[in-house]
């Protein structure tokens, strides 16, 4: 992204971000402003690169995007394009959705991330492994409460039902490897700043525990 800076800075078309985590978005506003940023994710899908040039992917593979923060209750310039990148996706096969608000959908996706990447990182469990595991998936739960708890640092404020919904939908999705447990078996650097980092330092500005991020996050730290 910074490599590109220059170049999207001299441009005049929105960027459309579609990675995880809550600081991306916030990163793309300072270089080229808040009114070209549009926010993204994909939902309901588990993917890997199973050998060179090839993507296992299973789920639905939803995309769920929207102006960035949130749309402008006014004529937002975005709107258009939205609705023209929604169709192309559609057309493609990419089950897509527009929301008024997506940074909430952002930080619902997080609460599942930050639920069970890092864990799944440090115990080499999958998904299902961990959601029904008796003591693990407590700490699950605990890990995700601690995000809705830290997404008041950005006014989003999800609630208990945010969380139980998140919950379920993992608990009952397909048994995969995260990619954090996947990364984690390459050697390669885990995504631990933008998922644990972005929960913990928000707890810290909210001036609240997150015990169970904080404790996970020390303990992959201490393994790279």
């Amino acid at each position: 992204m910074t490599e590109l800076c220059d170049w999207l800075r001299a441009g005049s078309v929105p960027v459309l971000s579609l990675q995880n985590g809550v600081d991306n978005e916030p990163l793309i506003a300072e270089m080229v402003g808040e009114a070209r940023v549009l926010g993204g994710l994909a939902v309901r899908i588990g993917g890997h690169i199973s050998e060179p040039g090839k993507v296992f992917a299973e789920g639905v593979a939803q995309i769920v995007m929207g102006a960035w923060p949130a749309q402008q209750p006014k004529d937002d310039p975005r709107a258009d394009l939205l609705k023209v990148l929604e169709v192309a996706f559609n057309e493609a096969g990419i089950p897509t959705t527009v929301t008024r608000n997506i940074r909430y959908e952002l930080w619902r996706k997080l609460v599942i991330n930050n639920g069970v990447n890092p864990l799944s990182a440090l115990t080499h469990l999958d998904t299902r492994s961990l959601t029904h595991h008796p003591e693990f998936g407590k700490v699950v739960y605990g890990m995700m409460a601690e995000t809705v708890k830290a997404s008041e640092a950005d006014g989003v404020n999800l609630t208990r039902q945010d969380l139980d919904d998140m919950f379920e939908l993992i608990s009952n999705f397909n048994a995969i490897k995260t990619s954090m447990l996947v990364d984690k078996e390459k050697g390669r650097p885990l995504e631990l700043d933008s998922i644990a980092g972005a929960v913990l330092r928000r707890c810290e500005q909210l001036g609240v525990d997150a015990q169970y991020t904080f404790t996970v996050n020390a303990l992959l730290r201490q393994q790279q």
